[in-house]
């Protein structure tokens, strides 16, 4: 195997299990993020900024909304999907959060609990990226709980609703047209999907400073205010929490799969440092301990990327059960950890400069690791399902 091959970190060539178009946009991917986002990542991190002067060239792409069929979107497979996922990681992971959220979660809770008319009205623009969606659920006081405690309220009001709430850590909300927003209703004691668009009264979003991951994600809290959205906007056929979860278990193993690609990121400029980097007279690549690093983190990747593989091929096939998204979340991330770690350690205090980048991968894990279900939650999921017993409070 060549060293290209092995920079490129798919060890058991996984890429091998996509036809050649997919292969080809995968590719046109990676050197997306190669070439016009690796090279000015660092300042937006740094500023706490998202580069949207990228965003006509991302949807040049053609990405967003990679699963789904119709609608003028890609209609791809979920293994195409959480591989684009991946090399957006790989790249930076703000950039693969920003495309969940939009394409992910915003399309997906279009896409599974809209109306046709809905479906007609805002996927097409979405997918050419002419409106960037986000997605509202989380809370300043509910997160791992917001199934059972959701605080944001919509009341009936004629031929309108009207929203009051609050809403914390939600990606692209300070500069979206479309915030799919959760809220319970108060007469009926269930939870129900909008689409508030941009500009729309009492409804304000300040982005959260002082971040120490994903600071190129603009996260923001969100408070509505008497909001009124028109019935025309309230997603038909999102009337439970369980249409929440649908979205949540659709996007979960894309998260997986940014998992590994912040590994694959962090493992291959480690690799890189490690083969230029001169100690003792040699390349300390050729240090049996430096070695060693390597090969925990090839296989933490390796073992993740096929893990993410299986589970894509089962969302394919319709298989795909929320302990099966869940594993893949909790066992990635925690591998993912590892691996960072590990990257950084290689590098020395060198790994800590943003000029190496792994620094970036090191604080970007943290976010990842938590959002989409923390490992605990995750975990009583996957332990419900094999034992046939909830622990969950």
């Amino acid at each position: 195997m060549s060293a290209d091959a092995i920079i490129t970190s798919d060890f058991y060539e996984l890429e091998g299990l996509l036809d050649d178009d997919d292969r080809a946009l995968l590719h046109r991917v990676r050197a997306f993020m190669d070439e016009q986002v690796e090279p000015v990542i660092n300042d937006y991190w740094t500023r706490g900024r998202f580069p949207r002067e990228l965003i006509p060239a991302i949807a040049k792409l053609g990405i967003a909304g990679t699963p789904y069929t119709g609608y003028g979107c890609p209609g791809r497979s979920s293994l195409t999907d959480g591989m684009i996922a991946m090399e957006l990681s790989r790249g930076d992971a703000s950039m693969a959060t920003f495309m969940g959220v939009h394409g992910g979660l915003a399309m997906g809770s279009v896409y599974l609990c809209g109306s046709e008319e809905q479906k007609q009205r805002w996927l097409p623009p979405m997918a050419a990226m002419e409106l960037i969606g986000a997605f509202g659920l989380t809370e300043p006081d509910h997160g791992s709980d917001v199934a059972r405690g959701i605080g944001t309220t919509a009341r009936r009001d004629g031929d309108s609703w009207v929203l009051d709430g609050k809403k914390k850590w939600i990606g692209n909300a300070s500069f979206a047209d479309l915030v799919v927003i959760w809220a319970k209703d108060v007469d009926e004691d269930r939870v129900l999907g909008f689409v508030v668009e941009k500009d729309t009264a009492g409804f304000t979003a300040v982005d959260l400073e002082d971040k120490i991951a994903l600071r190129a994600v603009q996260n923001a809290e969100i408070t509505l205010e008497g909001v009124r959205v028109p019935e025309e906007n309230r997603l038909q056929r999102a009337t439970s929490f369980r249409a929440t979860a649908d979205v949540l278990r659709m996007t979960r193993a894309s998260v997986a799969w940014s998992a590994v690609g912040c590994s694959r990121g962090a493992y291959e400029h480690a690799l890189r440092y490690a083969k230029e980097r001169i100690q003792f007279g040699k390349p300390i690549v050729e240090f049996q301990l430096v070695q060693d690093l390597l090969v925990r983190m090839l296989g933490n990747i390796t073992a993740s990327a096929a893990m993410c593989a299986r589970v894509s091929q089962l969302q394919d096939a319709g298989r795909m059960g929320d302990e099966h998204a869940s594993l893949a979340k909790a066992f990635c991330t925690v591998r993912m950890r590892e691996t960072v770690g590990w990257a950084r350690e290689l590098m020395g205090g060198n790994g800590i400069l943003l000029e190496n980048h792994v620094g970036r991968y090191v604080a970007d894990a943290e976010a990842i690791y938590s959002y989409e279900g923390t490992r605990e939650v995750n975990t009583l999921i996957v332990g419900r399902a094999i034992t046939g017993s909830s622990a969950i409070v």
